[in-house]
């Protein structure tokens, strides 16, 4: 729709995905994380907005 491409999610309750977020969370709460989606589309190999 409008241009996008459909997309899955990934399923972040598994295990390993799991452990993704929790490293990113914890980069976002001690202040190290600046860019928060962009860290977590790179953990979870989410595309940027702009790929096409």
């Amino acid at each position: 729709m409008f241009g996008k491409k459909s997309q899955q999610s990934p399923d972040l309750t598994t295990p390993e995905n799991v452990e993704k977020g929790q490293k990113v969370y914890d980069r976002i709460v001690s202040g190290e994380c600046k860019d928060v989606p962009a860290e977590l589309d790179a953990a979870y190999g989410i595309s940027s907005k702009n790929d096409d």
